[in-house]
C-alpha cells in the first residue's frame, strides 16, 4: 500500500502550482513571467553572488577581515517590517541550470562510483539556492550590501519524485519565495531534468531561512509578501500550515513529553516479542527472526571542520552539513539492507547551531525504525570542544529510504531506543501523510 502511494505522488506531481515549477513554460525551456528581472545561473556562480550579497570575500583572510566589518551595517536595518516595501512571489524567483550533459568537467564532482549523482552535492547547491533566493526578496539596490545575514533554519521537507538521477543530464533549479513572517522565510525549490528530450521533476524541496543581524546576533525584520492570484494565496497559506504544524511537532517532542497511549501499546507489544518463553524474565531479552537490535543498526564519522567548508558569514557551510549526513545515513541503510537503497524524502532537519570553523564535527547515524521495503534513518550531529571535553548538538537530520527487497525488522532494548523508535516512526508516517 505504500508503494502504490508514493508511486501515485510521483505520477501526479503538482505541475501546476507555480511554487513548483511555474507553469509548463519552465519545463519547455521558456522564461515564465515570474522570471522577469532573474537572470538565469550557472550552479557555480550562485555561491559567488551571495558572496557578492554580503561582501565576503573568497580569500580566507580578506574574508575574515570583510565579516569584521560587516558590524558596521547594523544602522542600515529596518526598525519594524512596515519599513520594508512589499515584495511580490516573482520577485524573488530564480533559475539555475547545472549542465552535467554538457560539462563534462563539472561532472566528475557530482559523480558516485555508481555512475550515479552525489545526491550531497545536490543537497548543498538546494542550500546555496535557498539563501541567495531569500536575499532576492529582501534586495534592496540602494545598498551595496545586504545587513541581513540569512541562514538556513529548517529543511522543512524534500520530497523525491524520481529515484534516478542521470549523470549525463542537464538539470535546473527553479524556485522563489512563498511565505515569509517577521524574521522568518519559506522558499520552495523544484529540481527537474532533461532526458527524452523534455525536463521532468526530480525532487520539491521547502526550506525555511531566518534573517539575522550582520553579526547574526539577533533576529531582523525581512520584506513583506504579497500574493497575486488564487494560486499564490493557497502557497503563502500553505506556509501558514507549515509554520503551525512545525511548532506542533517541536511541542509533542518526545524529549519533552511522553509517548501517547497508542504509542505505549506500541513498545510494550515490542517488548513482549523479544522475551524468552522459557525463562519469562524481565532481563532475558531474544532477538525475533528477521530482525537487527537498534545497537547494531549505528555508524559513526567525525570531520575536522576546515576555512574550506565555510560559508559567506564564516561558519561551517549548511550544505555541508547536510553532505556529510545523508552520506553516512546512505551507507548505514547500504549496510543494514545489504543493497543500494533510494531516497525517499528528507524531513524536519533542524539547525539548531552554527558549527564554527576548526570545530570537531561527531555524526551519529542510527535506524530508527522499518517498515516492510522502507528503512528510517536517523543522524546527530554535535561538536566537540576537545580542550573542555563539551559536546553540544548542532543539526538532527531525518532521511526516509527504500529498499528493493523487504528489510528486517529494528527492534529497541532500552527505553531511549524505543523513544527513538517512535520518533522514526512518527517523521516515517508524516512522509507518508505529507505525500
Amino acid at each position: 500500500m505504500l508503494s502504490s502511494r508514493f508511486q501515485l505522488v510521483r505520477i501526479a506531481s503538482s505541475f501546476t502550482t507555480r511554487a513548483l515549477c511555474l507553469g509548463s513554460a519552465v519545463l519547455q525551456g521558456k522564461a515564465p513571467d515570474m522570471a522577469e528581472g532573474n537572470s538565469h545561473l550557472h550552479v557555480t556562480n550562485v555561491r559567488n553572488r551571495l558572496r557578492e550579497t554580503v561582501g565576503a570575500s573568497t580569500n580566507w583572510r580578506d574574508h575574515q577581515q570583510a565579516m569584521a566589518e560587516r558590524a558596521s551595517l547594523s544602522s542600515q536595518l529596518a526598525r519594524s517590517q512596515d519599513d520594508l516595501p512589499v515584495r511580490r512571489m516573482k520577485d524573488s524567483y530564480v533559475e539555475v541550470h547545472l549542465p552535467l550533459g554538457t560539462q563534462p568537467d563539472l561532472r566528475e564532482k557530482y559523480l558516485t562510483f555508481h555512475d550515479s549523482v552525489r545526491f550531497g552535492r545536490i543537497l548543498e547547491d538546494l542550500d546555496s539556492l535557498a539563501g541567495l533566493i531569500c536575499y532576492s526578496h529582501t534586495k534592496n539596490d540602494a545598498l551595496q550590501r545586504s545587513p541581513l545575514s540569512i541562514v538556513t533554519a529548517t529543511v522543512d521537507k524534500i520530497d523525491m519524485r524520481k529515484h534516478i538521477i542521470y549523470p549525463d543530464c542537464d538539470i535546473k533549479f527553479t524556485g522563489h519565495v512563498t511565505w515569509v513572517g517577521k524574521s522568518s522565510i519559506e522558499a520552495k525549490i523544484q529540481m527537474s531534468q532533461f532526458h527524452d528530450g523534455a525536463y521532468s521533476p526530480v525532487l520539491d524541496a521547502t526550506f525555511v531561512m531566518v534573517a539575522r543581524d550582520p553579526e547574526n546576533k539577533r533576529a531582523a525584520y525581512v520584506n513583506p509578501l504579497m500574493p497575486e492570484g488564487p494560486e499564490e494565496e493557497k502557497l503563502f497559506h500553505e506556509g501558514e500550515t507549515n509554520k503551525k504544524r512545525r511548532v506542533e511537532l517541536s511541542t509533542a517532542s518526545l524529549l519533552k513529553f511522553a509517548p501517547t497511549a497508542e504509542e505505549r501499546k506500541t513498545i510494550h507489544s515490542l517488548f513482549l516479542d523479544t522475551l524468552d518463553s522459557k525463562t519469562v524474565s524481565f532481563h532475558s531479552r531474544i532477538l525475533p527472526p528477521k530482525s537487527v537490535w537498534m545497537g547494531g543498526a549505528k555508524m559513526k564519522g567525525l570531520e575536522i571542520c576546515h576555512p574550506e567548508e565555510r560559508n559567506v558569514f564564516n561558519r561551517i557551510f549548511g550544505g555541508f552539513l547536510m553532505r556529510k549526513a545523508y552520506e553516512l545515513a546512505w551507507a548505514n541503510t547500504c549496510a543494514y539492507g545489504g543493497c543500494r537503497p533510494n531516497l525517499v524524502a528528507v524531513d524536519d532537519i533542524l539547525f539548531q547551531k552554527p558549527v564554527e570553523i576548526g570545530s570537531l564535527l561527531l555524526l551519529s547515524s542510527q535506524v530508527c525504525y522499518t517498515q516492510d521495503k522502507y528503512i528510517q534513518v536517523r543522524v546527530h550531529t554535535e561538536v566537540l570542544d576537545p580542550l573542555s571535553r563539551q559536546h553540544h548538538t548542532t543539526n538532527v537530520f531525518h532521511f526516509t529510504f527504500s529498499s528493493p527487497e523487504e528489510v528486517p525488522a529494528i527492534m529497541p532494548r532500552s527505553y531511549g531506543e524505543s523513544m527513538l523508535y517512535l520518533d522514526g516512526k512518527r517523521h516515517f508516517d508524516e512522509t507518508l501523510r505529507g505525500q
